[in-house]
């Protein structure tokens, strides 16, 4: 059984997949990080009690992780591929830079 392909996208692209409705994206940060500001339609599931088990994608749509600047979601990326509960034949996706990178694109961002 091979690895789950764990991929890095721009926030341009994963913007694109979210506004086609192709995107399930997981926020990755702590509870008081999300009351601030987050992406319009990110999900919360923070990495302190990460659980793979949790993590749902409709067949068909992207998995995508962010977090506030990119670190945290390789960790869970790497947490669900290792708990061998990954989507099959479908990369798991990081939103490059995270949500810093998100709104320094200008894109949408929702605020407390």
């Amino acid at each position: 059984m091979s690895a789950p392909d764990i991929r890095i996208e721009t926030p341009a692209t994963i913007h694109d997949w979210m506004s086609r409705g192709e995107a399930v994206l997981i926020d990755v940060r702590e509870p008081q990080e999300w009351a601030q500001a987050r992406i319009p339609g990110a999900v919360l599931l923070p990495l302190s009690s990460f659980d793979a088990a949790s993590v749902e994608v409709p067949p068909g749509k992207k998995l995508v992780f962010h977090c506030r600047s990119g670190v945290r979601c390789g960790a869970a990326a790497e947490l669900l591929a290792a708990s061998g509960l990954a989507p099959k034949d479908a990369p798991i996706h990081r939103l490059g830079g995270g949500i810093l990178a998100w709104a320094q694109a200008g894109l949408p961002i929702e605020q407390g």
